[in-house]
């Protein structure tokens, strides 16, 4: 069996990289891509090569931004550009292969194993694609090469910009072994923490470890990521075009103020819970556990989820549980700045069910409405219809998750 030859190529700052391509003069400033502080959407969400000798840091708030660079250029996030050219860039990919995922806008693998005849070696494909990305769009990217998804897109992160690695099979405990155990796939700020109890600190230690104590302590996840540090990813590579199913829903804002109650919590979760029923819906399905995420106003970020009794894509229901949720583990003691629904273990709304016809009744008819609302907001716009409890504060819930691209960063845990 031939070995496999995997590129992970990252575009650099990318949203940054395409306003400076579309501006030349910007690549001179201290320049970033955030939302608008006036409505809070204050977070910066890419930095250019000059900001970042001012250590500004991918989701702090503008305000903290400004304190490090008092000169800093915000550029306002422009989606939909970025969609077009980040699939454009893609579309040099799929000229070396019909294997191309995407993981984001600026990520994707390449899987070059059966181009090698033709285009040469991985690293020369690698070498070709940065030269051409670069001559036809004046971006830079950084490719990891290497025999499986995982240490290629560690090589991507190794070296920016333009970075360009090559992790194999006789070299990669001497190239990644002494790299942070966070730098792996999968492992986020809460793995961290439990693995640094173990006094597991790199990814060297990590692939030397017990994999017993790993499943002891982390479960499956120990599992998995005890086999990733040694080099036994097998997963493929998609074929382009492919749709990969969805696993969850979520929406999230942060807030034009300061949600400083649960009644504030209430109508931003209300607005929410409707994009997420709403996205089910249009997708034929449901959803059986239900994750919230919010954020202090000193940017600590926190989540929580729960199962629910019965699956379900009604946005009354997904608030009652958001809110349970949100009461049972915080106090209100610092006000919250962001908030964030998911609706994961997805099911086809034609899974079978039993309940009681008083139930089903209920449910029908608040689907029915739900609906209502839906194909009003299709056709008049998102506003034509809302909630009378939307209007209690207009600058709290004038927001449409679905229609705006409302981005800021997530978090891994």
């Amino acid at each position: 069996m031939k070995e496999r030859v995997i590129l992970h190529c990252d575009i650099n700052h990318c949203y940054a990289q395409i306003e400076e391509m579309k501006v030349p003069s910007l690549r001179g400033v201290a320049m970033a891509v955030g939302g608008q502080e006036e409505n809070r959407h204050g977070i910066i969400l890419a930095k250019n090569d000059i900001a970042k000798k001012y250590n500004i840091i991918t989701g702090e708030s503008l305000r903290e931004a400004y304190k490090k660079c008092p000169h800093l250029l915000v550029i306002h996030p422009h989606y939909e550009e970025y969609v077009y050219y980040t699939e454009k860039i893609k579309d040099i990919y799929r000229e070396y292969s019909d294997h191309v995922e995407s993981f984001g806008l600026d990520e994707a693998w390449i899987d070059c194993t059966d181009s090698a005849l033709l285009f040469g070696s991985g690293e020369k494909i690698a070498d070709e694609i940065q030269t051409r990305v670069l001559n036809e769009f004046g971006i830079t990217i950084s490719v990891g090469v290497s025999f499986n998804k995982i240490f290629a897109k560690l090589g991507s992160d190794m070296v920016k910009p333009a970075g360009l690695v090559v992790i194999t099979k006789e070299n990669y405990r001497s190239k990644i072994g002494s790299l942070p155990v966070e730098d792996l796939f999968y492992v986020g700020s809460a793995t961290k923490s439990k693995l640094h109890e173990l006094n597991i600190h790199t990814i060297g230690e990590l692939a030397d470890c017990d994999i017993q104590i790993l499943k002891k302590q982390l479960g499956k996840m120990g599992e998995t990521i005890y086999w990733f540090a040694n080099g036994k990813d097998v997963s493929e590579v998609a074929l382009s075009g492919t749709k990969v199913k969805a696993k969850s829903v979520s929406h999230g804002i942060t807030a034009s103020k300061d949600i400083k109650n649960l009644q504030e919590a209430k109508l931003i979760f209300s607005v929410l819970c409707e994009a997420v029923a709403s996205s089910l819906r249009e997708m034929g399905m449901r959803g059986g556990c239900l994750s919230i995420g919010y954020r202090t106003c000193d940017l600590k970020w926190y989540t929580r989820q729960c199962r629910l009794k019965e699956s379900t894509d009604l946005s009354a229901e997904m608030i009652a549980e958001a809110m349970q949720l949100l009461q049972k583990n915080y106090d209100f003691h610092h006000p919250l700045r962001s908030l964030s629904v998911s609706m994961s273990k997805l099911e086809s709304n034609l899974s079978f069910r039993q309940m009681s016809l008083f139930d089903e009744e209920k449910k029908a008819k608040t689907r029915k409405l739900e609906k209502t609302m839906d194909e009003i907001r299709s056709h008049y716009g998102f506003y034509k219809i809302q909630r009378c409890s939307m209007l209690l504060d207009k600058q709290l819930t004038s927001f449409d998750p679905k229609g705006e691209h409302v981005i800021y960063p997530g978090c891994m845990i």
